[in-house]
């Protein structure tokens, strides 16, 4: 059976999946664990003071909305909790953390009770920001919206832009109603000359938040290629691109990077990609892909890869056997950081990877 992928219900079979599938990744002399002990690990940055920050997606919770409004179809009612955070991690691995208390929720068990919350950070000079992709009614949990956040010095935050808002507003051209988020579903958020820039899979869209609050919408992705479900964002200096996962059951090579420019004007640069979920410049301007599961027709443990563009057709393989990671980013040292154990995992077992790729 066809089923369309987003990251609502994306990962609706790795539950059963774990159960006999957990096999971490495999052992190799350019990868060790650098921290462990995270819920649902997302995206990652490192800040101005060279600590890594990892938004982490939380567990979930027990508060319901139903009844008080519009529910997500078919891994719905979703239920939520404050139980999402950011955490700070110390050269030594030392995890900290910055910012608790904040909105998480999950499906349904019997799809997975699989958890968003806190989706990406990312650095505006010194200020940490972060979105949101687990708030918002339609996600169990009333008086709350999925917005920006900006972290305070005081460890307060403070929603400079409501995405919910926004997406009901400004619906796109071809959503997919078979598992419509109402209030979103955000996956990556990158900083560029001081504006954000994020990524939602299950409406299809990247769009553009000031720190004064403003968004903008770059490109409706939706409207030329239908649900692919966008996730990864990096800039190459003059236009952005963004990779998909493409719907399920996987079929591997199905899923690409498309040239998106500041106009919105989309173009495919790269194919033949499996389920992506990363994507980062190394400091010699080389991209880098991250995938989630290779081989299989649904999210399987170990066998998430790494992968360098060498040309339109022409990938390396840098690092293999990952446990449904989610994010990457690269480190002041030069190591790719990796959210390992990223979804689908008991509370606790969420890992960052670090991963010394060769030159």
């Amino acid at each position: 059976m066809t089923q369309n992928l987003s990251v609502s219900r994306g990962w609706v079979v790795v539950g059963m999946i774990l159960l006999i599938a957990c096999t971490g990744w495999a052992q190799s002399a350019s990868v060790s664990v650098f921290a462990q002990g995270l819920n649902n690990p997302r995206g990652l940055k490192f800040g101005p003071d060279g600590n890594l920050y990892v938004a982490e997606g939380g567990t979930g919770g027990t508060l319901s909305t139903v009844g008080l409004c519009t529910q997500v179809p078919e891994v719905g009612p979703y239920t939520g909790g404050f139980t999402g955070r950011i955490s700070k991690i110390g050269a030594d691995g030392k995890v900290t953390t910055v910012v608790d208390n904040l909105p998480s929720s999950q499906t349904i068990a019997s799809q997975g009770s699989l958890v968003s919350g806190v989706a990406d950070v990312a650095f505006v000079g010194n200020t940490l920001y972060a979105i949101l992709a687990g708030a918002g009614c339609s996600h169990g949990l009333a008086g709350t919206d999925n917005g920006v956040l900006r972290v305070n010095t005081d460890g307060s935050t403070t929603m400079i832009a409501d995405l919910s808002v926004f997406q009901k507003r400004h619906p796109v051209k071809n959503p997919e109603l078979a598992d419509f988020e109402p209030d979103g579903t955000w996956y990556s958020m990158i900083a560029v000359n001081g504006v954000l820039y994020a990524v939602e899979p299950n409406h299809g869209e990247l769009d553009s938040i000031t720190t004064a609050g403003i968004i903008s919408r770059i490109s409706d992705i939706s409207s030329i290629q239908g649900h692919i479900v966008p996730t990864a964002i990096a800039y190459n200096g003059t236009n952005f691109l963004v990779g998909n996962l493409d719907t399920f059951p996987i079929r591997d090579g199905s899923s690409k990077i498309m040239n998106i420019t500041p106009a919105g004007s989309i173009t495919t640069v790269n194919i033949d990609l499996t389920l992506i979920v990363g994507m980062a410049y190394d400091s010699s301007g080389r991209l880098y892909v991250l995938e989630n599961t290779t081989g299989n027709q649904f999210p399987t443990p170990g066998t998430g890869k790494i992968l360098r563009i060498n040309g339109k057709h022409s990938y390396s393989e840098i690092a293999k056997g990952l446990s449904l990671p989610t994010a990457m980013t690269f480190g002041p040292d030069g190591n790719i950081y990796v959210s390992n154990n990223g979804f689908g995992f008991p509370a606790g077992q969420g890992q960052i990877v670090k991963i010394t790729p060769p030159k």
